[in-house]
């Protein structure tokens, strides 16, 4: 039975942790500092993001869940952006503890030429003070009784502690917690408690380098712990859940192109808890999460993963090739992003009816040009418009289908030829690219491509592959090579 993910509008989540801002300097290196051997940084632009904690948050909201937050932050200007973020989001902040000597966690990273340069981290770690943990254990109390699931994001930096967890799993709630540090012990009751391989190594005290080696920490750890079940993320070999009587279970991960991990283990916690808290078996809950973890890491400059994307994944087979198609609306958005990073758009267009060895040839030229490919599929009707009856041979679906299976593809769009500008306007390409069979006057968009700054690049094709003469060949039953 497909899993109805409107259900998730329906949770209320209560999310303990360390709430904090994730800044972006992105910028260009063009010299070396006669200060000191470092480079220079001419920032072009700057973003900032919730982390920590705040990006499961991110996650929940994303997926319609209601959101409760726990956690400290500083009364600075940074604390007050955080909180006005939770304000725009919906989210309740009610369990968010002000303090005026301990300032919000920032981390800024400075980004040149798509690599971090450096990392600035503004921060207070280690125990709060005995009035802020009163008055945090105090707001989770009054929270819990209306929430359905509690999720506890602990980043070591001193709001997550062991009398917290004992608070929390006193509990008549589902409590899952992503741990950090060796000692697990800290999180005796919880329900799940989600590590990565490398850490559920390193608090069992295992170098985990097969299956035997994993299965033996985690009874190790199930052993002496105290915690009730283990979900172990095993990156790009999905998952492996431990429950206590019961035969591991693996999730095997959907093969994908990797952009970013970042963010990966805050989206498997918040989807993880919102299937358990909708009645999934764990095992199942464990493939949902598995399902949003690998959408995550195919993303570029994005760490939340929405409903409809996870539906096309876990729906019918034909579905999990429509996973990279976007309206003009999500590429606007997507761009956008993108763009704050850094990051070099490319973007093709054309009619990609019976693609050939040509189209290929195309599509992997033109990704050499940038980070992100972007490729518009004109509609039936412009096809038919542009190549005459019986065209296209291929409908729109099935083209965007075969597309999105080709890993130097990341996003497709369909548009209609009179909708062209209103694409090149929301996508704003660095470059758009063609083939040479064209001539660059003859390229549609070229002007309003260089208007916004990008360039049209014509890209070498073989002159006698297209998919008309295929076409041809075929109609005349002859033979093409």
């Amino acid at each position: 039975m497909p899993f109805d993910l409107a259900k998730f509008a329906g949770v209320r989540v209560l999310v303990v942790g360390d709430l904090m801002i994730d800044e972006y300097l992105w910028g260009q290196v063009a010299r070396i500092s006669p200060e000191a051997p470092v480079p220079v940084v001419a920032v072009a632009s700057e973003s900032e993001t919730l982390g920590g904690a705040g990006n499961v948050i991110n996650n929940l909201v994303a997926l319609g869940a209601s959101v409760v937050a726990a956690g400290v932050v500083g009364t600075d200007a940074a604390g007050k952006r955080l909180l006005d973020r939770f304000a725009q989001m919906g989210v309740d902040s009610a369990g968010v503890v002000a303090v005026d000597d301990r300032p919000t966690i920032r981390k800024t990273r400075v980004i040149a030429a798509h690599q971090q340069v450096v990392r600035i981290d503004r921060e207070r770690t280690g125990p709060l003070a005995p009035s802020v943990q009163t008055a945090l254990a105090g707001a989770v109390r009054q929270a819990l009784p209306a929430v359905d699931l509690v999720l506890v994001s602990d980043y070591g930096k001193g709001v997550v502690t062991a009398a917290l967890i004992a608070e929390l799993a006193a509990a008549t709630k589902t409590v899952v917690a992503d741990p950090k540090g060796l000692d697990f012990a800290k999180y005796r009751g919880v329900d799940f408690l989600t590590p990565n391989r490398k850490e559920a190594g390193l608090a069992a005290g295992l170098d985990i380098a097969d299956d035997s080696d994993l299965e033996r920490a985690a009874s190790r750890l199930l052993e002496t712990t105290g915690i009730k079940n283990l979900l172990v993320t095993l990156g790009k070999d999905g998952m492996a859940l431990f429950c206590p009587g019961q035969e591991p279970v693996r999730i095997v991960a959907q093969s994908r192109q990797v952009f970013d991990v970042s963010g990966a283990g805050d989206t498997v916690l918040a989807v993880f808890g919102l299937g358990l808290a909708c009645g999934q078996p764990p095992a199942r809950a464990a493939a949902i999460a598995n399902a949003a973890a690998g959408i995550v890491v195919g993303k570029v400059g994005t760490a939340t993963v929405t409903p409809a994307e996870l539906g096309q994944v876990l729906g019918p087979p034909a579905d999990h090739l429509l996973v990279k198609r976007k309206s003009r609306d999500e590429l606007g958005a997507i761009c956008a992003d993108l763009r704050r990073r850094g990051r070099r758009i490319v973007m093709t267009n054309g009619c990609f009816d019976l693609i050939h060895a040509g189209h290929i040839q195309l599509l992997t030229a033109s990704r050499q040009f940038g980070d992100v490919l972007i490729v518009a599929v004109d509609d039936d009707a412009s096809v038919t418009a542009l190549k005459g009856p019986g065209r296209p041979v291929i409908g729109a679906g099935q083209r965007v289908a075969i597309l999105n299976a080709l890993d130097v593809v990341d996003y497709v769009t369909v548009f209609a030829t009179d909708q062209l500008a209103g694409l090149i306007e929301a996508v704003q390409p660095d470059v758009l690219t063609k083939g040479s069979n064209l001539r660059l006057d003859q390229v549609a968009g070229r002007e309003q491509v260089e208007a916004l700054g990008g360039r049209v690049v014509l890209i070498p094709v073989a002159e006698d592959i297209s998919a008309s003469r295929i076409i041809a060949g075929i109609q005349n039953k002859g033979v093409t090579r």
